[in-house]
């Protein structure tokens, strides 16, 4: 089975591609050679992972996740991209940086309330967004519960528990 899912951000998000840009962000997004952003199918099956442990059920873990060091699991989570004919109006129209902002934040001392030395970072950013993705060679009985914990995950990418990275996957199911 597939599972054929939207991805809506709501607001501002940060997917780290683990590299900064030099003295100018401590850390920049994930792009694909097209310079568009987009979310790794890694990232979303390990937070619907999670979310599918809250449900309890070890045999859907194991099944459609895997062991870790052991084997993967059957299911296949795709890159959450977007849609094809934007990417290309984007690509067209040469307006990539146009999908991304910076923001700063700095450590604020908790006894004297001024701002510690050497603490401002600044962070890359993707404007709001919906991107699309799927999960297939869902086993069928498996289908109901991977659409829950999709639907569970509200939030997601650096400082999300800050702020960024609001979202909602909503799910359209497939052969």
């Amino acid at each position: 089975m597939v599972l054929k899912y939207t991805l809506k951000f709501y607001d501002y998000w940060h997917i780290s591609s683990g590299l900064s840009a030099g003295a100018k962000l401590d850390s920049s997004v994930i792009r694909d050679d097209d310079n568009l952003p987009y979310v790794a199918g890694k990232i979303v099956k390990g937070l619907v992972r999670e979310t599918a442990e809250l449900l309890g059920d070890e045999n859907m873990i194991k099944q459609c996740f895997g062991i870790e060091g052991v084997d993967t699991g059957v299911c296949y989570f795709s890159n959450a991209v977007l849609d094809k004919n934007i990417a290309e109006q984007i690509k067209t129209n040469n307006l990539q940086n146009n999908l991304y902002d910076v923001i700063a934040s700095t450590k604020i001392d908790g006894k004297t309330g001024v701002a510690q030395d050497k603490s401002l970072r600044e962070i890359e950013v993707v404007i709001p967004l919906e991107l699309y993705g799927e999960i297939r060679d869902i086993p069928d009985e498996y289908v109901g519960k991977m659409t829950q914990s999709l639907k569970m995950i509200k939030r997601m990418g650096l400082h999300r528990n800050r702020g960024l990275g609001r979202c909602e996957f909503v799910v359209e199911e497939g052969k």
